[in-house]
C-alpha cells in the first residue's frame, strides 16, 4: 500500500515537473517570439530610415548630375521694385535676405538653367497704349539681367540656346536664359520680334493679367478678340519662324485653342497647373488642353504657387479678398492704404493662409503624367513672382532636391526625372530651333 501511495506520488510528481517544464519552455518561446517580433519590427524601421535616407541621397545625386530648368522665375522684376523703392537692389551673385533666389541657394538646390521672367505689368499697356513704354520696360528688365552676368561671370551666363544651357553647365556656370511674361512691348510691331530674339528672349507669354493686343486674358472678364487679335494670330506664326517658343500661360481658352491651330512648333505653358485641382480656375490648363498641348509635342510646366494647385487655398484667399473689399468700402479708401496691411495683419492672425505642401505640388505633375505621359512635363515654380503662398518643402531654389525626392518615393524612375528636370524642355526648345531653320 505505502508502495503503491510512493509509486503514485512519485509519477504524479513526474508529471507535474513535465507540466512546469513545458510551461516554462511555452513561456521561453513566448519571450522568444516577443523579441524576434521587437527585432523584425525594430528592422521595418531601420529599412524604413534607411530608405528615406537613401532618397534623399539619390536625389542630391540626381539634382547634380542633370541639368535643372526652372522655365520661370521672376528675379528681374522683383529688382525692379526694389529701384522703384529706392533702395539698391539685391545682389544674387550673393546670398540675399529677401526673396525666393541668389547664388548660393540655386547651387544648394542644383539649379542650373532659371528663365529670368521679364514681367511686364498690364497696367502699362492699358494706361499708356502702344506708345513704348512696354517695350522700354522689357529693355530695362533684360538689361538688370545682362548686369547680373556682367558683375558675375564667374557665376553667370547668358543663354541664347539649350546647347549654350548645356556648355555653361559643363562649365560649372548658371544660366540666365530669358523668358517674356506678357507680350505688350511688341507694341503692335512684328518687327519687335526679331528685336526681342536678338535681345534673348527665348519664350513669349501673349498676355498677362489682362488682354492686351495680342490675346484675352484668362483673368481679364474684357475678351474683346475672343481668342487671339488679328496681330496675335500673325505673332504666333512669326514666333515659330524666328524660333520662340510661344507661351499660353495667362491667355483665355479660346487664344490657347487659337493657337493650337496656328503654330507649327511646340508651345509651352511656362508656369501653369492643373485645372483638375482647381476647378473653375481658368489660368490653369484643363485636361482637354493638356492632352492638346501634348498632341502638339508641346511642355507644362508646373507652377507651385499654392494658389494655383490647392483648392483650399484659393477658398482661403478669396475670403481674405472678400474681406478686404469690404473693408475698403466701409473704409471709404484706397487698396493701397497704409490701413490694408494693418487690415490684412489682423486677419491673418486670426485666419491664416492655407498652405499647400510638397505632396499637392507633387500630384499636379502625377495627373499630368497620367494623362499624356512623362515627356509633356516639367517645373515652371514661378520663384519671386508667387509672393509668400510657397508650399511647405518647397519655398525656394534649394529645395529642388525635396521635389526630386518626392518623385523618387512614387516610384519614378531616374530617366523620368531627368525629363521633368529638363529633357522636355530641351526636346521642345531644340525642335522650335529646328523649325525656325527649316
Amino acid at each position: 500500500m505505502i508502495m503503491k501511495k510512493t509509486i503514485i506520488t512519485l509519477l504524479i510528481s513526474a508529471a507535474l515537473g513535465t507540466l512546469v517544464a513545458c510551461q516554462d519552455d511555452d513561456s521561453k518561446v513566448s519571450v522568444q517570439s516577443e523579441t524576434q517580433a521587437q527585432s523584425v519590427n525594430q528592422a521595418d524601421v531601420k529599412k524604413e530610415a534607411t530608405t528615406e535616407i537613401d532618397y534623399v541621397k539619390e536625389a542630391q545625386q540626381i539634382s547634380k548630375k542633370y541639368v535643372i530648368a526652372d522655365l520661370h522665375v521672376d528675379v528681374p522684376y522683383r529688382l525692379e521694385e526694389q529701384l522703384n523703392d529706392g533702395h539698391e537692389h539685391d545682389d544674387v551673385s550673393q546670398a540675399t535676405q529677401s526673396g525666393d533666389f541668389d547664388y548660393p541657394r540655386a547651387k544648394s538646390g542644383g539649379l542650373d538653367a532659371p528663365f529670368m521672367s521679364i514681367y511686364i505689368p498690364a497696367s502699362i499697356e492699358q494706361e499708356n497704349g502702344l506708345d513704348g513704354s512696354s517695350k522700354a520696360m522689357a529693355d530695362k528688365l533684360i538689361g538688370l539681367v545682362e548686369n547680373i552676368v556682367a558683375e558675375a561671370p564667374e557665376k553667370y551666363a547668358l543663354a541664347y540656346s539649350s546647347d549654350d544651357v548645356i556648355d555653361n553647365f559643363n562649365k560649372g556656370l548658371i544660366s540666365l536664359p530669358m523668358g517674356m511674361e506678357n507680350g505688350s512691348p511688341l507694341e503692335g510691331n512684328l518687327d519687335n520680334l526679331q528685336y526681342f530674339y536678338d535681345k534673348g528672349i527665348r519664350y513669349i507669354t501673349l498676355s498677362h493679367s489682362l488682354s492686351n493686343h495680342i490675346s484675352d486674358s484668362s483673368y481679364d472678364e474684357a475678351r474683346p478678340a475672343d481668342g487671339l487679335t488679328d496681330f496675335g494670330k500673325q505673332v504666333v506664326a512669326e514666333m515659330n519662324r524666328l524660333g520662340i517658343m510661344v507661351d499660353v500661360s495667362h491667355i483665355s481658352d479660346e487664344a490657347f485653342y487659337d493657337v493650337m491651330e496656328i503654330t507649327s512648333a511646340p508651345v509651352i505653358a511656362s508656369h501653369s497647373s492643373a485645372r483638375h485641382f482647381t476647378p473653375g480656375f481658368e489660368r490653369n490648363m484643363s485636361d482637354e488642353m493638356i492632352k492638346k498641348l501634348a498632341d502638339n509635342g508641346g511642355v507644362i510646366f508646373i507652377n507651385f504657387g499654392s494658389t494655383f494647385v490647392s483648392q483650399t487655398s484659393i477658398e482661403n484667399y478669396n475670403a481674405y479678398k472678400e474681406a478686404r473689399a469690404k473693408f475698403v468700402e466701409e473704409s471709404g479708401i484706397e487698396l493701397d492704404d497704409p490701413k490694408i496691411a494693418e487690415f490684412t495683419k489682423t486677419y491673418r492672425a486670426q485666419t491664416p493662409f492655407e498652405f499647400a505642401d510638397l505632396d499637392v505640388v507633387l500630384d499636379h505633375f502625377d495627373h499630368v503624367v497620367k494623362l499624356v505621359g512623362i515627356d509633356h512635363v516639367g517645373i515652371g515654380s514661378d520663384y519671386d513672382g508667387v509672393g509668400d503662398s510657397l508650399p511647405t518643402g518647397l519655398k525656394d531654389v534649394a529645395t529642388y532636391p525635396n521635389l526630386i525626392t518626392g518623385l523618387l518615393k512614387r516610384g519614378y524612375s531616374e530617366q523620368d526625372i531627368e525629363k521633368i528636370l529638363s529633357g522636355n524642355l530641351f526636346r521642345v526648345w531644340k525642335q522650335a530651333e529646328q523649325i525656325s531653320q527649316q
